[in-house]
């Protein structure tokens, strides 16, 4: 290999060697662990350490790392307690993980790692948004991320590739091209040369570089970073390198050819560096004797330390107050607590676009992205003037690539900025999806770090939209632990609801419906207010029959209440579904002891279920009758307004109430 050592110098020189080894040698008794049962999984970086090592040597210490599963110099290099990482892999509760992630699925924001996921692409995103970060605030800083050459046939590549490129973000991106995607070799995963020719599509510099020469890597992305950071631009780097054990060890290696493993064993970038050391008279052998001895007593001594001591007890109540970041008070009062005298009528567009104004002079660094939000003012106009105000900087136009926006927004709660992203319909989650319900949901769980997000969701039919722009598909996130779920029915609501989502610090999604934008209106205060998450309304009190909603269900049960005068209506709007308001849901069971849950989504798998099973197991002797569900056809949306009528749940309404009312 040809080492070009620049300005280093001989001690410089010596801690790359070590830095080298460590993770070497820990690899080595990790994979005696392994043997002996003491870990269960392990993925190998043997033969790509000059990488991971490399690269995080380059970066300064307080710059995010976005590494995977092969990164392990990542976390060495940081400097990171051995002891602790010990506890981590054996499973121990003193890990960084709390013994909830395996191996390297886990993160840290005192050493500026954010942990993978098993998807590995949406690491990329992530990036983005950290860069994102520094340069709002103009720090003079690059983001740096890891993929393998089987990652970049995900989609999160291009988005993530493509955001950086448009904004103009500095962000490194990394490529460990290592022969295999698990045991799939690069001719089968792609047809380009190169995969850093790819960078020329995006407008991006890029370079391919010998992933196992430890100088080249430091030297390359040391330039690199200052590239970025000069010109506020990323950069693609290929890093030529070679896997030597399994994809994870129980999978082996019996389909790499034998002379590839020879060829490549030849060109072990730590074999090769040590000779290069000792040619330039910089160490001898008796010193690589010393340190190889000193790292062998180094590691031994922190595994014995990290050995666990205590039997480990799992506590439920531990698990579930670990799955979300603690709300504090911060001072922003309840709706019942503000001044209404100063109340204006507003429509339910107005209220969601006054809360997003408001929250953006509060919180000076906040962002709002989304598709066509800015000079445009969005789909349905709630940005509307807010350039004017904010700037583009802070209310940003994105590319159609809901997966990279998501993923940016967790990589902005990394750095401690607030956003909002705005699905244009809440249909097209579905492309962001991954990102949500495994990435940002599981975060704080996972290793402490939660994610300061909102996703705005224009949601509901009604307006003859068809199929894909006018789904609600709430339920398909009050299964997942971790994220916060609103659906406002009302001005005042919606205000509040949205303030209290963007003071969270844990990620929600609100649900807004569309057809109610411009048809409402209410009284709405002129304050900052907050409406708790969490909490159920009212909106009256009967004796004949309950009906439990939310969203435009809300005013379906109003007109049905007004239309039936006879009827003595307890009505509850829910306006939280994760999480649910148990204990008014039982209030309101009581008050009539007959229940329809109704709402517009479909009736299998739509919360209704999960509400009428947490009435029949706790309020069983509360009730009357059978509780009933009322909810639209299990069929996708249709376009022609009488069949979206027959389609929804309002259509069956009233015979669902007087069987009800019958039994």
């Amino acid at each position: 290999m040809n080492y070009q050592r620049g300005q280093l110098s001989n001690e410089e020189l010596i801690y790359f060697y070590k830095s080298l080894l460590l993770p070497r040698m820990i690899e080595d008794k990790m994979l005696v662990l392994l043997r002996q049962g003491k870990i269960s999984k392990w993925f190998s970086g043997i033969g790509q350490e000059a990488i991971s090592v490399g690269a995080t040597l380059a970066m300064e210490k307080t710059e995010w790392i976005m590494p995977l599963h092969r990164n392990l110099g990542v976390f060495t290099s940081r400097q990171m307690p051995l002891t602790e990482l010990f506890k981590q892999w054996q499973g121990d509760k003193e890990g960084y993980s709390k013994a909830r992630e395996r191996s390297f699925h886990f993160g840290n924001k005192e050493h500026f790692i954010c942990g993978m996921i098993s998807h590995l692409g949406p690491q990329l995103a992530i990036a983005d948004g950290v860069a994102l970060a520094y340069q709002q605030r103009g720090q003079l800083k690059a983001s740096l991320a890891f993929t393998g050459d089987g990652g970049t046939s995900e989609g999160d590549f291009h988005e993530a590739l493509n955001v950086a490129a448009v904004w103009g973000l500095p962000v490194i991106f990394i490529i460990e091209n290592n022969g295999y995607g698990l045991s799939t070799p690069t001719n089968e995963q792609y047809k380009c040369e190169h995969l850093v020719d790819r960078a020329k599509g995006y407008g991006m510099e890029g370079v391919r570089i010998d992933g196992n020469n430890i100088l080249e890597v430091y030297n390359t992305i040391k330039g690199v970073r200052e590239y970025c950071i000069n010109n506020q631009k990323p950069y693609l780097i290929e890093c030529d390198t070679f896997r030597m054990r399994g994809h994870e060890e129980a999978s082996g290696i019996k389909y790499v050819p034998k002379e590839l493993l020879e060829t490549w064993a030849q060109k072990d970038p730590i074999v090769n560096y040590e000779t290069y050391l000792q040619s330039e008279n910089i160490i001898t052998e008796a010193d690589i004797v010393s340190i190889k001895k000193e790292i062998k007593e180094y590691i031994e001594k922190q595994l014995q330390e990290a050995m666990p001591t205590t039997i480990f007890t799992p506590s439920i109540k531990e698990e579930i107050a670990d799955v979300f970041a603690p709300v504090t008070d911060d001072g922003v009062p309840n709706l019942e607590a503000v001044d209404r005298s100063t109340d204006k009528k507003m429509r339910f567009i107005e209220a969601i676009s006054e809360a997003l104004q408001l929250t953006m002079r509060k919180h000076e660094q906040m962002i709002i992205m989304g598709q066509d939000i800015a000079e445009y003012g969005g789909a349905f106009k709630v940005t509307e003037g807010f350039v004017a105000e904010f700037g583009k900087q802070r209310i940003r136009n994105t590319p159609i690539c809901e997966s990279a926006i998501v993923g940016a927004s967790i990589g902005l709660s990394l750095e401690g900025i607030k956003s909002v992203m705005e699905m244009q319909f809440a249909d097209f989650v579905s492309v962001g999806f991954n990102q949500i319900v495994n990435n940002a949901a599981k975060l704080y769980y996972r290793w402490g770090q939660n994610a300061d997000m909102v996703v705005r969701m224009p949601t509901g039919a009604g307006v003859g939209a068809g199929p894909f722009h006018s789904q609600s598909n709430e339920a398909w996130f009050t299964h997942v632990p971790g994220l916060k779920v609103v659906y406002p029915s009302n001005p005042a609501d919606a205000k509040g609801l949205l303030i209290a989502a963007i003071e969270d610090p844990n990620p929600v999604l609100f649900f807004e419906h569309k057809a109610l934008y411009r048809s409402i209106e209410g009284q709405v205060p002129a304050a900052y207010y907050q409406v708790p998450i969490g909490k159920a309304h009212f909106i009256s009190k009967g004796t004949d029959a309950t009906i439990i909603t939310y969203g435009m269900g809300v005013h379906w049960a109003n007109a049905y209440a007004q239309e039936n005068e006879n009827i003595s209506l307890t009505i509850l709007d829910l306006r939280s579904l994760a999480p649910l308001d148990y204990e008014a849901i039982s209030e309101a069971v009581a008050s009539t002891g007959k229940v329809v849950v109704f709402h517009e989504d479909n009736l299998t798998g739509g919360i209704g279920g999960e509400i009428s099973a947490w009435i029949a197991e706790h309020c069983f002797t509360k009730l009357d009758a059978p509780i009933l569900r009322c909810a639209s056809l299990d069929t996708p949306i249709p376009f022609n307004i009488e069949l979206e009528k027959q389609y929804l749940a309002k259509s069956r309404l009233h015979e669902t109430m007087q069987g009800l009312l019958n039994f």
